[in-house]
């Protein structure tokens, strides 16, 4: 396949911007926990959010810019790589740092309350519903491998960037929908965020598996092969981290110690 229309976003100066981009949310992330921590000194921004946002902001960035990015677009394995990095392991990161709740830290308290009322909104009560939240992205990955999609999006620079925004963006809504690190104005129960998540897994598992054996337009039966077998096996060890903060969050919900202190 021709992919030079959009090999050009992975080097050159579009990936210049996008690095710069990338330094610059993260350097107002840190301000920001700097500047909540200077005027809250009994809650100080934790460093383990710190660390956690610039890794998930650092793996999002070099899945679309740089040698893995294109590589992605004559390697399948190299794209399943990139697919794990933005659309699963960026956004539990990401989720992990809190970025909703140090921006309520941040906030005057009028500007707060308007990014509240955003959060209760009905259209976010719609996409992060947890049932809603695994179809935009679980679905959305089985349109984009069992259609000619991916073939497209090598071949059509804003076909390549809404896949791209959509399976980071996905990846993100997922998360969050299922472990609530950010407040939550509408929670469901554990159980019901561990059937989701049980569905979920399954549809990622037997979409690896299809994959693997029905590969995708314009790739080769040996690279659908690896690409489906570290689908699989890399996307249950990210899944594994959302796995063990829902038990963990359970597990201090229900004890009577956590609950006592």
């Amino acid at each position: 396949m021709d992919h030079g229309h959009t090999l050009n976003i992975t080097t050159g100066l579009p990936a210049i911007f996008v690095g710069i981009g990338a330094l610059l949310i993260t350097a107002l992330y840190i301000a920001a926990g700097v500047r909540s921590s200077q005027h809250n000194r009994l809650k100080v921004w934790p460093w383990y959010r710190y660390v956690s946002f610039v890794l998930g902001i650092s793996f999002a960035t070099i899945s679309v810019i740089g040698p893995i990015a294109a590589q992605a677009m004559n390697n399948f394995t190299m794209h399943m790589t990139s697919h794990l990095l933005l659309g699963m392991l960026a956004p539990v990161l990401l989720v992990l740092s809190a970025p909703i709740t140090l921006l309520l830290r941040s906030l005057a308290v009028r500007q707060a309350k308007v990014v509240t009322r955003l959060l209760r909104s009905y259209p976010l009560r719609i996409i992060s519903h947890p049932i809603i939240a695994s179809l935009l992205n679980i679905g959305g990955l089985w349109i984009l491998y069992t259609t000619n999609l991916y073939s497209w999006m090598h071949t059509n620079l804003l076909v390549h960037i809404l896949v791209h925004i959509h399976i980071f963006a996905a990846g993100y809504i997922f998360t969050a929908s299922l472990i609530y690190i950010d407040p939550v104005p509408h929670r469901f129960s554990y159980i019901y965020r561990s059937v989701i998540l049980i569905c979920a897994l399954a549809a990622h598992g037997i979409l690896s598996k299809y994959i693997y054996a029905h590969p995708p337009e314009g790739v080769s039966v040996q690279e659908a092969q690896a690409g489906g077998m570290l689908m699989y096996y890399g996307g249950d060890f990210i899944d594994l981290i959302i796995i063990i903060f829902l038990c963990y969050h359970w597990y201090k919900t229900t004890n009577p110690r956590e609950a006592v202190a």
